[in-house]
């Protein structure tokens, strides 16, 4: 996000003009709220309806009585910066206000949730991130773009690029998995595809990484809980994604809920301050998660909310959102000089910047016809795009004597609920999709062709139905089995201390399995499950996420053989929950796992990853060989032989890794640094190279510097980050 000069002295002269409440009004951030029709507050109605104390159905009931307020006249006043609002015609409504009928006409920054696609809804980010297609996480996200701003929202609250190692974490579905590398490119792109199209002032928005930081690494994998770590860690893990997309010029950042040892990050000045502002270089404003600030007294931070907003705007963070403390107390705090207003005026300044370069000024308003346009459907390239990126994202992780791709003149017996469920295949945080967009995975077969029955059976909750399993068995020649998660069990507030296959799932299986007939498995889950089980006793698992839109398409080409899968884990899959956090960088020890006992490992349990990450399968084979390695100037030239050695068209992820062998820190005993995609016709070869920088060789230390050192590296090339070859060079940096 840069200005021109003349947008940077816009910026100035509209900050002089400002009064003080104006500008604290910048730093408001609002969203509807509920009024009327219950005697208690609306946050304590929904605490009452997710604990159980009243039935979804009296919250309807409470909520017919309730009226929306849009905080216009606060609005008029200049006391908002920023509204939440998911309705492009009341955008400009309340845009027209700020602009027309406030003193200083400063448009607003409409933000929302805009995390895997718009109303072309992609697959949840872990499981685009399974594609290694920077190309498709940039067109997805310039189409993310353009759909949300043709419904006002100019702000999106995306990429989440949060470093994820433990399953557990429900959150672990909205980011690009556990490694910082594909973390990184994922962050790049996402970044670009949001906000580099500027062919128009319709077609890009805001980003706004999140949450930064460190908020994957929760401790047991509980959303919201404490974060500890060192800080050589949080720089070489959980820092790369935010650093890259800082490189990108993402234009916002918002903090994350959790504190980073002892100091939640909302109210972290070395984070926001030192870190992100200073060290990265953020020149946009930084946001709170919603409520964060509020949540600091309860995290014992701050003994009210008056000194939890102090603590919160010195140390950086320049927007709250939907608290009101910062327009309840920060006027008397400036008077009173515990915040000094200079920090008031970098805050705003920021956040001004921001709205410059999105163009609010000169076009605050969505065209009716941009609103049109969406309201008649989406258009042909937009579900193209989602059947793209769902195909890219399908990963095989089991297939057992060639047991898939199916005939189609075999009968299929379609099973579990899931399978016919359109409204469970966009995931969690899919906030703007519609049900006439959606295709299950039953219709999907059906409209490829297949010979398809489908029995219910039983899914992820309720009981199982043994007639319909009967008849499943009886009446097919190869069962499908769509188990796996709804969307409400993975996502914010969804961690889940078992993960396995929840409800009577195994069950089901073990019934299906009884039959002797060949069961394909089809998972669609926000996270890595459990499979022990499952991978002992299941011939074919394709992993197929939650998909998006067109997900009943793209699997149904899977399992027909129109597709051939290419996806690569982005997260390594436990055997059993008890081996979370499971990831495959993790740091040499001095007794690594084996079956010795003196070791690093479990009694009961394998020390590794069921699949680790990298890990995918094909319809084809792959063989690698003739790994070469050589050392030039400013880097490593690596070449590695490839070839098809199948009997159909495939497309192979080419994975690079590196282990610095012995260094002043313990390191990873491989990380991944580079990656290729792409496909081979049956039988065709190709050499594939990578030019490896030799800094990207170092790492940063307990200080926050990075280190390059001399010493002999290992360098890994192959399909996943358990099968490769190797090589080893010594390497002296000048």
């Amino acid at each position: 996000m840069k200005l021109t000069t003349e947008q940077k002295a816009f910026v100035e002269d509209l900050l002089s003009r400002m009064t003080l409440e104006e500008k604290i009004g910048q730093m408001n951030q609002e969203s509807p709220s509920i009024v009327g029709g219950f005697d208690v507050p609306f946050e304590e109605l929904i605490e009452m309806m997710t604990d159980g104390r009243i039935s979804q159905e009296e919250f309807g009931r409470i909520m017919a009585t309730a009226t929306q307020d849009f905080h216009e006249e606060d609005i008029r006043a200049g006391r908002v910066g920023s509204m939440m609002v998911n309705d492009p015609r009341k955008n400009n409504e309340l845009q027209k206000i700020a602009v027309e009928e406030s003193r200083l006409g400063i448009p607003l920054i409409i933000g929302f949730d805009v995390i895997h696609g718009f109303r072309s809804v992609f697959p949840i980010a872990i499981g685009e991130a399974c594609s290694f297609d920077d190309v498709l996480f940039e067109e997805t996200a310039r189409m993310a773009a353009r759909e949300s701003r043709a419904h006002g929202i100019n702000w999106n609250f995306a990429p989440m690029i949060d470093a994820a190692r433990d399953s557990r974490w429900g959150r672990v579905s909205e980011g690009p998995g556990e490694d910082p590398c594909l973390g990184s490119r994922f962050a790049r792109a996402k970044v670009r595809g949001l906000q580099n199209d500027r062919s128009s002032l319709q077609s890009y928005v805001a980003a706004c990484t999140k949450h930064y930081v460190a908020y994957g690494a929760c401790e047991s994998g509980r959303d919201y809980n404490t974060t500890s770590m060192s800080v050589s860690n949080l720089y070489n893990v959980y820092l790369p994604a935010f650093r890259a997309a800082m490189e990108e010029g993402a234009a916002t950042v918002m903090a994350a809920f959790n504190d980073l040892n002892g100091v939640p990050c909302t109210v972290n000045k070395w984070l926001l301050r030192d870190v992100l502002k200073g060290e990265m270089g953020l020149e946009g404003f930084v946001v709170s998660d919603a409520n964060a600030i509020r949540e600091c007294v309860v995290h014992g931070i701050a003994e009210d909310e008056r000194d939890a907003g102090i603590q919160a705007v010195n140390a950086g963070m320049d927007m709250d959102m939907g608290t009101h403390i910062y327009k309840d107390y920060l006027q008397e705090a400036v008077e009173k000089g515990t915040v000094p207003m200079a920090v008031i005026d970098e805050a705003v300044r920021r956040i001004l910047s921001v709205k410059v370069w999105l163009g609010l000024f000169e076009n605050p308003y969505v065209p009716e016809a941009d609103i049109e346009a969406y309201e008649k459907g989406l258009p042909a390239e937009h579900i193209a795009l989602c059947r793209k990126a769902a195909e890219e994202s399908m990963v095989l992780l089991k297939n057992e004597g060639a047991l898939l791709p199916l005939n189609r003149k075999q009968k299929i017996s379609l099973v579990g609920k899931l399978a016919d469920d359109r409204n469970e295949v966009c995931g969690a945080w899919a906030m703007a999709w519609k049900p006439e967009d959606c295709v299950s995975i039953r219709t999907g077969l059906e409209a490829a062709g297949a010979d398809v029955r489908y029995y219910p059976c039983g899914g992820p909750e309720g009981e199982l139905n043994e007639e319909e399993i009967a008849r499943a068995c009886e009446e097919g020649d190869v069962i499908v089995a769509v188990v796996g998660e709804t969307d409400a069990m993975s996502g914010e507030a969804s961690s889940r201390a078992d993960t396995r296959l929840p409800g009577r799932q195994r069950e089901l299986l073990e019934k299906l399995l009884d039959s002797g007939k060949p069961v394909v498995t089809v998972l669609m889950n926000g996270r890595p499950l459990a499979l022990q089980w499952e991978a002992e006793h299941l011939p074919a698992i394709l992993e197929a996420w939650h998909l998006g839109i067109r997900m009943g398409d793209a699997v149904a080409e899977a399992l027909l053989g129109d597709v051939n899968p290419s996806g690569k884990l982005s997260s390594s899959f436990p055997a059993v929950t008890g081996q979370c956090p499971i990831y495959y960088n993790h740091p040499s020890t001095g007794r690594p796992g084996s079956k010795s006992k003196f070791t690093s490992r479990y009694l009961d349990a394998p020390w590794d990853a069921l699949y680790p990450f990298g890990h995918g399968l094909s319809y084809t084979s792959f063989d690698y060989s003739e790994l070469r390695v050589s050392e030039a100037d400013d880097a490593l030239e690596i070449a590695v032989h490839l070839k098809n050695t199948g009997e159909r068209a495939g497309t192979e992820v080419v994975q690079l890794y590196i282990q610095d062998v012995a260094a002043s820190l313990v390191r990873p005993v491989k990380e991944l640094k580079d990656y290729c995609r792409l496909s081979l016709a049956a039988g065709e070869e190709r050499e594939i190279r990578f030019s490896l920088p030799k800094a990207s060789l170092g790492f940063y230390d307990n200080e926050g510097k990075y280190r390059l050192e001399d010493g002999l590296f290992r360098i890994f090339v192959g399909g996943s980050s358990r099968d490769v070859l190797e090589r080893e060079l010594r390497i002296t940096f000048a």
